[in-house]
């Protein structure tokens, strides 16, 4: 019988030797193998952390005490171990367990993470409530190097550090976060790597106090003198942490020894463990970018299935025009926050280096940076997920849009995103940058015109900009920019006239309307479809054109209906002049949290596939008294 059968539950890892966990440290990677392989999900993380997971399950008492993992791509192990090894095939699938922690799947995901370097605040607010009620058990808070690139870390860690409070902090080392990790910070915890003076005196340490046991006191003192000049562990010590390390991460023993000792101490203190990214599986070992997030791939060969259709992603469209357009306007910079690979942009930081910054995981100084280069004269592109951009809205409104800067914000992953589930959805950013003065708003129909915008963006001087698109593959080919057609700026686009019903679009919601307004010509209807490219400001002309000509709007958006695209035609149209206003009805994503599921299963959810906005539209018709024409009449 394998090791991990017998394991239902941490309790039962508990009860094996030693000696049998290298083995399960086998076992799990070999299930995370085979079922990645098979799906797809985030790979490299987990197979980096599954000793580190076996040994914290093995030295602390889950769930009484509590782990909190950052960011939760690491925790495919942890889900394993902790009584989901039955349904891990399903991972991702809809009704399967979630792709990060998720406090309602398990009691052992004490906190949901999906976004970086949260977990020693929120493991500091437990250790607090703790104390508060007068109960007894161990908070640890595992955060990946790549996080402390964040400031909430060094918050919470200021914040940690001056208290008496017993919290412990896994710094899990592997030099990356998505991408290789910059910036000072992961230059100052590269040092235990390169040190060899640091290296040969702990071997020395070691030694005499093989020889002398009596010296232990004065070795482990020494080493402490020699950890606070060599090593990272004075940064952490001088905000207050007690610093112990580095472990080797893929060292069981060492592992379970280190936190056996940490855990009887008390107060804030770190345990810093160096891993490997993509440990156990070669091809992920020698490219944890690629392998940081892998598509069904075949075990052997390591071959990566390659998606269906040929057509390159948006994500490849935007990277391919944005190094076009750099070579058109050499004042474009373009910003991203440690996702070169994930946004698009590598290739313009290959071609423009200089003009290339990876701000690390900082969305918010990212945002400040681009508006201090904006003030200079330089045309900052700001790429970053649309669910990443909402941490940086205070940077957006205070020191981009009052100041009227003419910064672009390229917002990867808009909309429904699928298997990567509900952290990681980008359905609210048509509602938080409509709520922005001075920023403007769009969102394309296709590549083409995703490259048409993201220029105009350049090009204009009103102020900021934003251009939203989707995870999702192009429907067609995307031309060089130099042979795409300029996009007038504010301006919709009728891309169908019919009568008296009119189907509103936005982005991604254009392509689906116009096949879904054929079809309603089988039931008599005859639509109008608008490409409403630009969502702020709007076609004010061509709103009021169709408010007159037709008794009903429905719009359509891959977006939050609260306060969206669709809320403002309605108030836009309330205050038109008209004795006999249209009827207006909203269709996009429901004001609930979406779960993971594929692309597609989610946008039939919410009604946005074509068959949804046909039953949707044919019941807007009916109500607004539209009388179908008989089909072949």
């Amino acid at each position: 019988m394998a090791l991990l059968d017998r394991v239902k539950d941490p309790g039962d890892l508990r009860q094996l030797a030693p000696e049998e966990l290298p083995e399960l440290a086998h076992e799990v990677r070999e299930r995370l193998v085979d079922v990645v392989s098979r799906l797809g999900g985030h790979f490299a993380p987990g197979l980096g952390v599954v000793e580190l997971t076996i040994a914290l399950h093995y030295v602390f008492d889950t769930p009484t005490d509590k782990l909190i993992w950052d960011v939760g791509h690491q925790a495919y192990p942890h889900k394993i171990l902790t009584g989901r090894n039955d349904r891990f095939s399903e991972i991702r699938q809809q009704g399967g367990p979630a792709p990060f922690l998720s406090r309602a799947e398990s009691a052992y995901d004490v906190f949901g993470a999906g976004h970086a370097a949260t977990s020693i605040s929120a493991a500091l607010g437990i250790a607090a409530a703790r104390d508060l009620q007068g109960e007894d058990y161990k908070v640890v808070a595992i955060i990946g190097d790549g996080s402390f690139t964040s400031g909430i870390a060094y918050e919470a860690m200021n914040n940690a550090g001056h208290t008496d409070r017993d919290l412990i902090v896994v710094l899990n080392d592997n030099e990356m976060s998505i991408s290789k990790n910059v910036g000072a910070i992961a230059k100052h915890l590269n040092r235990i790597v390169t040190n060899p003076t640091y290296n040969r005196l702990r071997e020395e340490i070691k030694h005499l106090v093989r020889k002398s046991p009596g010296l232990e006191n004065v070795a482990l003192k020494l080493e402490e003198s020699a950890k606070s000049l060599l090593t990272p562990g004075g940064l952490f010590e001088e905000l207050g942490f007690r610093y112990v390390g580095p472990v080797d991460g893929h060292d069981l023993g060492a592992l379970i020894d280190t936190f056996r000792k940490v855990r009887r101490w008390g107060g804030p203190r770190l345990v810093h463990v160096l891993t490997k990214k993509g440990k156990g599986y070669p091809p992920a070992e020698q490219n944890p970018v690629v392998w940081h997030g892998a598509t069904p791939f075949d075990k052997l060969s390591g071959e990566m299935a390659k998606k269906a259709g040929g057509l390159p992603a948006y994500t490849n469209a935007f990277g391919k025009g944005l190094v076009e357009l750099g070579a058109l306007h050499p004042e474009v910079a373009v910003i991203t926050a440690a996702m070169p690979s994930g946004t698009g942009t590598g290739g313009f930081g290959d071609t423009y280096p200089e003009r290339y910054f990876d701000v690390g995981i900082a969305e918010g100084h990212g945002v400040t940076f681009a508006a201090g280069l904006a003030t200079e004269g330089i045309r900052p592109i700001v790429a970053i997920y649309s669910t990443f951009l909402q941490r940086a809205y205070d940077s957006v409104v205070h020191d981009v849009a009052i100041q009227n800067l003419p910064v672009v914000f390229a917002m990867d992953r808009a909309g429904l995103v699928g298997n990567d589930g509900a952290t990681h959805m980008g359905l609210y950013d048509i509602a938080y940058l409509l709520a922005v003065p001075n920023m403007i708003v769009t969102a394309p129909k296709d590549g083409a015109e995703l490259l048409a915008l993201l220029r105009l963006g350049v090009e204009q001087d009103r102020g900021p900009y934003s251009v939203r698109y989707p995870r999702d593959n192009v429907p067609a080919a995307v031309p060089a920019l130099e042979d795409i057609s300029a996009c007038p700026f504010g301006g919709w686009e009728v891309l169908r006239h019919g009568d008296e019903l009119a189907l509103l679009a936005v982005g991604t919601m254009v392509l689906p309307a116009l096949e879904a307004a054929r079809e309603l010509e089988l039931f008599g209807l005859n639509p109008t479809v608008v490409n409403c490219r630009f969502l702020k400001p709007h076609d004010a002309e061509l709103l009021e054109q169709l408010a007159r000509n037709h008794r009903a709007l429905l719009t359509l958006e891959e977006g939050t209906v609260v306060n969206g695209f669709g809320a403002l035609i309605a108030r836009l149209i309330d205050a038109l002049p008209m004795e006999h206003p249209p009827r207006v009805e909203v269709l996009g994503v429901p004001d609930r949290i979406i779960e993971h599921a594929s692309r597609e299963e989610q946008l039939a959810q919410c009604g946005l596939d074509v068959p949804g906005i046909g039953v949707r539209a044919r019941r807007l018709a009916e109500q607004a008294g539209i009388t179908p024409v008989r089909v072949g009449a």
